[in-house]
C-alpha cells in the first residue's frame, strides 16, 4: 500500500515537473522580460509596490517587438486596455522566479504565452541577393530602421549590409573574415 502510494506521488511529481519545464519553453517572450527587467531592479526597488510598477512601465516604455506585445498584454503600456501589472509585480517583489509568474499569468492569460520570439537568421551564411525584398525590408524593421529613398533591392541590400556591423558585430566580421579567404 505504502509503496503504491509513494509511486503515485513520484508520477505526479514527475507530471508537474514536466508540465513545469514546458511551460518555461511555451512563455519564452515572458520569461525573457521578466528576466530583463528583474536584472535592473535592487533590493530596494522590490520593496515599493508602486515603484516597482513605475520602474517596469518605464522599462516597458522602451520595449520592441514581441516585447512590447508582452508589455500590451500586462498593461503596462499607456495603450493597453486592461491591467495585470499587480500579478507581475507582487510576486517580483517576493523574488519569486520568472518563469513561476509566467506559468500562472498564462492560468489568467493564455495570449501571454503564446508569444514567440522569431528564429534569429544566420547572417554570417545568408545571402542577401538571393533574399526577396519583402525579406530584408523585415531584417530592417526588427533592427528598428527603416531604408527611405530605396527603390531598389541593391539600395536594400547595401543598407543591410551597413547596418550589419552595428546589429550583428559577430555576424559582420566572420562574414568580412570568410570573404578574406
Amino acid at each position: 500500500m505504502k509503496a503504491t502510494l509513494c509511486l503515485a506521488l513520484f508520477v505526479l511529481f514527475t507530471m508537474a515537473m514536466d508540465r513545469t519545464s514546458a511551460d518555461d519553453t511555451q512563455c519564452e517572450v515572458c520569461v525573457k522580460v521578466l528576466e530583463k527587467f528583474e536584472a535592473t531592479l535592487s533590493d530596494d526597488d522590490r520593496k515599493d509596490k508602486d515603484k516597482l510598477e513605475s520602474l517596469l512601465k518605464k522599462f516597458c516604455k522602451t520595449a520592441k517587438g514581441k516585447d512590447e506585445r508582452f508589455c500590451f498584454y500586462i498593461g503596462a503600456r499607456a495603450d493597453s486596455a486592461t491591467s495585470t501589472i499587480g500579478d507581475v509585480t507582487k510576486p517580483l517583489a517576493f523574488f519569486m522566479p520568472p518563469s513561476k509568474i509566467c506559468t500562472k499569468l498564462n492560468a489568467k492569460d493564455s495570449q501571454i504565452c503564446e508569444l514567440k520570439y522569431e528564429k534569429q537568421m544566420d547572417f554570417v551564411e545568408a545571402d542577401f541577393k538571393k533574399m526577396k525584398v519583402k525579406e530584408l525590408k523585415k531584417i530592417l524593421s526588427i533592427w528598428g530602421e527603416d531604408c527611405k529613398g530605396c527603390t531598389e533591392k541593391s539600395d536594400f541590400i547595401s543598407r543591410v549590409e551597413k547596418l550589419l556591423p552595428q546589429y550583428a558585430p559577430e555576424a559582420a566580421a566572420a562574414r568580412k573574415a570568410k570573404q578574406e579567404l
